[in-house]
Order: C-alpha cells, then sequence, then structure tokens
C-alpha cells in the first residue's frame, strides 16, 4: 500500500505516552507478575486479532465493502501487519463469507462462535484456538482501514511499561463538532495517563451544556490491547451498569477495577459506521495517493 506524504506521516507516525510507571501490580493478580523477573521479555509475544462479524444493524457486510478496489477487512490488515511489535496477525469471524475472502489475499482465519457477544469476546476465543502462547492481545478494529501501524506499536509498549495496568488504548484530539456526537466515543485520563472513564456523551460536561472549543477533549480509538492473561478473566466477568448504559466494553475493565493505560496520538480517526463513511474515506485515500 503507498505510504501517505512525508508530512502527514510524520505526524501521524508521533505517539505520546503519558504518566510514569507507578503503583502496585494489580495485574499481578492474573500471573503477570510471573513476568516482572524477566523484564526484558515482559509481555514480549504479541498478537493481533482483527474480530470481523458479517452482522450488523447500521451496515450489514461492513468487513467486505470495497474500498478503492479492496475489502476493507484487507486493508485493516495490510495496514496492522506493517506494526513492528506483532509477532502475528489473524481474522477472527463467525462467517464463512469472511473467512473465504480473508483467506483469498492470504490471511490467518480463527473461525469463531456466533455467540460472542462483541470483539473481546471474539478475540479471547481466538487466542484459545491459536496454537502458539502470546503474552499480549492487540484487539484492531476492523473498520479502521487507515490505522496507523505505528499506534498498534504505541498501544502495545504502553501495556509492556505499565505492569500495574492490564488494559491499554489510545486517544486523539476530538474535534468540536464532533462533540455530541454518539458514535464518537469520549476519554477522560488522570495526571498519569489512566483510564477514567468512557462516554458517548461529552465528558467533561460544563455548566453551560455546551462544547467549550478550547478544551482539549480526547476520542477513543478503538484499537485496544490486554495482557492475554487477563482477556480470559474479562471474558468471565458479568455485563456491569455502566458497560450496558453506555455499550462500551472498556467500561467493564474499569468498573470492575482494573487499571487502563492511555496513550495519546496525533491520529484523525477514519473509522467507517455508515456506508456514508465510504466515499470520504476513499476521498481521502484518493488525496493521500493510497492505492
Amino acid at each position: 500500500m503507498a505510504a501517505c506524504s512525508s508530512s502527514s506521516s510524520s505526524s501521524q507516525k508521533t505517539w505520546i505516552v503519558h504518566g510514569i510507571l507507578a503503583g502496585t501490580a494489580i495485574a499481578a493478580a492474573i500471573g503477570a507478575r510471573a513476568y516482572l523477573g524477566r523484564s526484558r521479555k515482559f509481555r514480549s509475544r504479541v498478537v493481533g486479532i482483527i474480530p470481523a462479524r458479517y452482522a450488523s444493524s447500521r451496515f450489514e457486510g461492513k468487513p467486505l465493502v470495497q474500498i478503492l478496489g479492496k475489502p476493507m477487512i484487507q486493508r485493516t490488515w495490510e495496514r496492522s501487519k506493517l506494526a513492528s511489535t506483532l509477532d502475528h496477525v489473524v481474522v477472527a469471524t463467525d462467517d464463512e463469507r469472511i473467512a473465504d475472502c480473508c483467506r483469498g489475499f492470504g490471511a490467518d482465519v480463527i473461525m469463531t462462535s456466533e455467540s460472542c457477544r462483541n470483539g473481546t469476546e471474539r478475540c479471547n476465543e481466538a487466542l484459545e484456538k491459536l496454537e502458539k502462547k502470546y503474552d499480549v492481545v492487540v484487539n484492531i478494529q476492523g473498520d479502521e482501514p487507515l490505522i496507523e501501524p505505528e499506534i498498534i506499536d504505541g498501544v502495545v509498549k504502553a501495556l509492556q511499561l505499565a505492569p500495574d495496568a492490564v488494559f491499554s488504548t489510545a486517544v486523539t484530539s476530538l474535534r468540536p463538532e464532533d462533540g455530541l456526537d454518539p458514535n464518537r466515543v469520549k476519554c477522560v485520563v488522570d495526571n498519569r495517563g489512566y483510564a477514567i472513564y468512557f462516554s458517548r456523551g461529552l465528558i467533561p460536561y460544563n455548566k453551560s451544556g455546551k462544547v467549550n472549543p478550547d478544551f482539549p477533549y480526547m476520542l477513543h480509538l478503538g484499537i485496544q490491547s490486554f495482557d492475554s492473561k487477563f482477556l480470559k478473566v474479562y471474558s468471565e466477568l458479568q455485563p456491569t451498569p455502566l458497560q450496558l448504559e453506555e455499550d462500551l466494553e472498556q467500561l467493564k475493565v474499569l468498573e470492575n477495577g482494573y487499571k487502563m493505560k492511555v496513550i495519546k496520538v496525533d491520529h484523525e480517526a477514519h473509522g467507517v459506521d455508515t456506508p456514508d463513511d465510504i466515499e470520504k474515506i476513499e476521498s481521502l485515500m484518493r488525496e493521500r495517493n493510497l492505492s
């Protein structure tokens, strides 16, 4: 796939890891402490999993939609393969149409159950079916065909550097005009770069009830990485009230008291939520000379 322009690429390939390593390792309770004596190899084996399903209330068959002549799932897979921290990349799906398409362009596919309630559960099932063992699982959203491999590397390194966290993710600056869009998930973090909360509503929310154009709101990017041992724990946890109300998987992590590391990156989000987004993505790719 062709590269972006040098100026755009240099800015998008910059990530800022917030905070410092501190605190008691909550992750020790799920086995992370076993790694601490081997710092050079701490969480060193990493797999990227792209969960994909055909059924969708807003956009059925979304992974297979064509974007400038290639299925969207293929474009996401190709970008993910460029990440230097990933030892392996697989697609996890419950649909043979998606599986056949992915095998056609060379991707490894793990078939998963239709009963998976979300992408995280699908990642966990795929992890259990992989022959090799991995320390970190990166859940890569299949509807981010322009995902930067450096962002994938950023969330992996953030988790490797924070043994008290079991989960890491990325945010970028939120455009003021997207402040009230429920499809744009917002995030707030503490002074050390750990997540406080995620919401489909505007957070923080001021007394005026309006978006403050001068406030640095943060937009959550879909990518997230888990300690592989915690991923198994996560799937066994019962759904939580905030998770259900906001329909956001990551809130179950916070509601159960686990720590989540957040990095801020310079990235203009271009996810595909509806059919109308396809034209926008293709126009952007033409501008960047991506094929």
